[in-house]
């Protein structure tokens, strides 16, 4: 319906409690109606004192959403007359009828032969944890994140030198931050390296992803724990690499198992640490027998330590990465563990001998996380608070590893939690007769969050199991939570206590 005084806008709703502000929802809903044909081409909008009458907002709010349209060329203000939907937008505009037609005519688009090959591998990543509770996998403790020098440090930088964190930062990664990477290693883990060889990256999936780029030709075999890292097949899966699915055992990869599948391979990798999902440490023999295979295959290893700063046992081994004498392992970390997931930071340490070739990547296409974000953590190492941050969740999961273990006797014979020593999850067997998925699925009904063995498995495995993450609850949550599971209908049915 046309009107001298201009169309009847009364569809478009505001939201006073939304994040949005009310201009912008005026100007989304605006533009929608516009776009879809509601107002045509000349149509006239009503007067910016109507409009903010009749919507309920005002004047000065109404000619901010209409200037934006003006400016966009949606709309045509002219002088004396009014404001009116452009012709341009009209003539540009396809009907119902061919927007239907080319709905029908359009395919799939051609995918690469390469993610064509691993998409039916690819692991869903869709049950990644956002939000704290038992007994999620992954998340560490925000709410033990010491939130206040953070916010100190970061208040510093944005409100320093704008060229250092607001231009193009240096591709292999902030200088600062590299060193303060190479100083930790070096104390912790009982890595030398210099910190040219050091490459900071998007997070561990885009380290995993660029050695796989940089490395692996399409087809070639890589090594892979089964279980396994689930996140890490997905990026080597994407970059052509023919996975082969290596058994664990309690020294970690079986090497003789890889040997005898692919003997010939390009890429092995492991989490010698804190094997994800098992949690087993990979033994002192176990590491130079996988050395040797590597050799001998002149093949390279990633070694990723996700959570190895967590360790709680007694006397944690060295990296694999720190008894590599010759220059086959690549060492990737990551923050998302130690300080918290949205940071999307990690890093690689690569061989001296590659150092060149890491570095003509970086330069050419690769684009780092923010400089600005490298900052804060580089002076969050640098000023001890990341140290004592660490100390203080070591002793943390200790104590929530304790309650969870102290929790699950009540479970014992239907669901054996392991022990481990280090990190914020550990795995539990379960008993014959008792369906991982049903336990998993009857447990999320009633608000837990349990991960089931086989999600992280390349090929089936005959164990059946769950995995615990106790980092991100509080011992009170991890005792309600194990009252949960000792009720459920599976259990209850399959197993007396």
């Amino acid at each position: 319906m046309k009107h001298a005084a201009g169309a009847l806008l009364s569809s478009i709703q505001l939201d006073r409690e939304s994040g949005k502000s009310v201009s912008v929802q005026l100007y989304h809903g605006l533009r929608n109606v516009i776009l879809n044909g509601v107002l045509r081409a000349g149509e006239r909008l009503p007067a910016t004192r109507t409009m903010a009458r009749e919507v309920g907002v005002s004047r000065t709010t109404v000619i901010d959403a209409v200037d934006r349209l003006v400016a966009e060329g949606m709309l045509v203000s002219k002088v004396g007359s009014g404001t009116f939907v452009s012709d341009t937008l009209e003539c540009q505009r396809p009907s119902q009828l061919a927007k239907k037609a080319r709905q029908v005519s359009l395919s799939k688009p051609r995918l690469s032969y390469t993610i064509r090959h691993a998409e039916q591998s690819l692991a869903p990543r869709s049950w990644l944890p956002h939000r704290a509770k038992a007994f999620v996998t992954a998340l560490p403790a925000l709410d033990a994140f010491p939130m206040a020098h953070w916010s100190r440090l970061s208040a510093r930088h944005v409100r320093g030198d704008r060229s250092t964190v607001m231009g193009y930062g240096q591709p292999k990664g902030y200088e600062p931050l590299r060193r303060a990477i190479t100083a930790h290693l070096s104390a912790l883990k009982g890595i030398v390296c210099d910190p040219e060889q050091v490459f900071i990256t998007a997070g561990a999936q885009q380290a995993f992803s660029l050695v796989g780029r940089t490395l692996v030709n399409t087809g070639d075999r890589v090594w892979m724990e089964n279980p396994g890292a689930s996140g890490a097949r997905n990026a080597l899966l994407s970059e052509g690499a023919e996975l082969v699915p290596v058994k664990v055992d309690e020294e970690g990869l079986v090497v003789r198992d890889g040997i005898e599948k692919a003997p010939h391979f390009r890429l092995a990798f492991v989490t010698p640490t804190h094997q994800q999902p098992l949690g087993h440490v990979m033994s002192l023999s176990r590491r130079f027998e996988l050395l040797q295979a590597v050799e001998d295959a002149q093949a390279l290893i990633i070694e990723d330590d996700y959570d190895g700063e967590f360790f709680f046992g007694n006397a944690p081994q060295p990296a694999l990465k720190s008894i590599d004498s010759s220059e086959r392992v690549i060492y990737v970390g990551t923050f998302s563990k130690s300080l918290f997931p949205s940071l999307r930071l990690g890093f690689a340490v690569v061989p001296e001998r590659m150092v060149d070739t890491f570095d003509k990547v970086f330069m050419s296409w690769v684009s780092g996380p923010p400089t600005a974000t490298q900052a804060i953590v580089a002076d969050f190492m640098d000023e001890g608070h990341f140290a004592t941050h660490l100390r203080m969740m070591r002793r943390m999961y200790k104590a929530r590893y304790e309650a969870l273990i102290d929790a699950a006797r009540c479970l014992k014979g239907a669901i054996d939690v392991k022990e481990t020593s280090g990190g914020f999850h550990t795995p539990a067997f379960l008993a014959p007769g008792i369906d991982e998925a049903a336990i998993v699925s009857q447990a999320a009904e009633r608000g837990i969050t349990l991960a089931p063995l086989s999600r992280y498995c390349l090929e089936p495995i005959e164990q059946r199991g769950l995995v615990f993450g106790f980092g991100s609850a509080t011992p009170d949550e991890i005792y309600r939570g194990v009252s949960v599971l000792s009720d459920l209908p599976e259990l209850r049915e399959n197993w007396s206590a």
